[in-house]
């Protein structure tokens, strides 16, 4: 038995969020010069990018430890799959059988008949079959 296999590419597209990092975001405080004796509180803050790239399932929220604020950043991004699926076999199976049957025919014969004529006599002889 022969076998002719049949494949084809499925294509499966998918989306999942992905964390890309986080952010700490920063104010600036502009002084103003006056003649005022009152005392000034300054806040700085810094920026500094942290590269996560995990998975997840939903939006983080932004939260806060201690004196810092971590704004998540996340993006979405298309992942797709190619994967070979085997659809169908196509089976092909050559059976041989021998039938033995009675057919009517007709067959020609043909037969001689010879005559004899024997001399000096008015015999005649036919013989067949020969």
């Amino acid at each position: 038995m022969d076998k002719i296999q049949r494949v084809e590419e499925q294509l499966e597209v998918a989306k999942r969020r992905v964390s890309d990092g986080q952010v700490k975001v920063r104010t600036k405080t502009e002084l103003d010069h006056e003649t005022v004796e009152q005392d000034l509180k300054q806040v700085t803050a810094s920026i500094e990018r942290i590269p996560i790239g995990l998975e997840v399932d939903e939006f983080p929220q932004i939260r806060t430890e201690g004196d810092t604020t971590i704004v998540p950043i996340c993006e979405e991004r298309v992942i797709v799959e190619k994967r070979l699926v085997l659809v169908e076999e196509i089976r092909i199976k050559r059976e041989i059988t021998v039938q033995r049957e009675r057919v009517p025919i007709s067959l020609r014969k043909q037969k001689f008949v010879v005559e004899r004529i024997y001399p000096n006599s008015k015999e005649h002889t036919h013989d067949t079959d020969l």
